[in-house]
């Protein structure tokens, strides 16, 4: 069983992980296209989870065609997505204070990762009231190329200043698992919705349901079957 010392640091993914955005961003973005006379699937937003700015525009593109006016979208699901979060703030997924809490107390490193801008990640966390906790943000705008491409691990690992191989990542997206497994990082799932990829699960180390169930220890699931809780 693998513990949080066991590794010289440990890598957040931001939306989905540490705070729950997505469901603002798909509410905002339906809420969008209704208004122009359009109609945007749950199903089709679950599958931008964890994705950058440029490839949600290119899904979107593809799913409503060429013609389909990106910049309005974008100024109506950006309006929409601040009327909710002044309204009703951000909360944070279960189980985060704990590990936050654990981290502190070992002494382990830990930062941000996010494929976020930095403006929109740190505007995150001042809604969720988690303005002070991460002193090491790598966010979109740091990286050529943002997830499921790994360049923000590797520029994690080089600001913490410790091996990639070395670093606990925790991610909740497909192209998050991609991102972290190319990097060479030991990846932790935790699915921040009810669909569980098979795809998925064959790439990461470990899927846990909680934040704060990585406390107690990790078993690598490409070993065995049991999931430590």
């Amino acid at each position: 069983m693998l513990k949080l010392t066991d590794f010289s640091a440990v890598i957040f993914d931001m939306d989905g992980l540490v705070l729950d955005t997505e469901p603002t961003y798909f509410i905002a973005w339906q809420q969008a296209a209704k208004t122009m006379g359009y109609n945007l699937s749950s199903d089709f937003c679950e599958l931008l989870s964890g994705l950058h700015y440029q490839a949600v525009t290119e899904h979107l593109l593809r799913y409503f065609g060429a013609d389909f006016n990106l910049p309005h979208f974008n100024e109506l699901s950006g309006l929409y997505w601040y009327e909710q979060v002044y309204r009703y703030g951000i909360n944070i997924r279960p189980g985060f204070n704990e590990l936050i809490e654990s981290l502190v107390q070992q002494q382990v490193p830990y930062c941000l990762a996010t494929n976020s801008s930095a403006i929109n990640a740190k505007e995150c966390l001042a809604f969720a009231n988690l303005a002070e906790v991460f002193t090491t943000i790598i966010s979109r705008d740091d990286v050529l190329q943002g997830k499921p491409e790994p360049d923000i691990f590797f520029k994690a690992a080089q600001i913490l200043n410790v091996p990639i191989h070395q670093c606990l990542v925790l991610e909740d997206s497909h192209a998050g698992i991609v991102s972290a497994k190319s990097a060479g990082a030991y990846t932790v799932w935790i699915p921040s919705t009810n669909t569980i990829d098979p795809v998925t699960m064959s790439l990461c180390n470990t899927r846990v349901n909680n934040l704060a169930d990585i406390i107690t220890g990790l078993v690598d699931c490409r070993s065995t079957a049991t999931i430590i809780n």
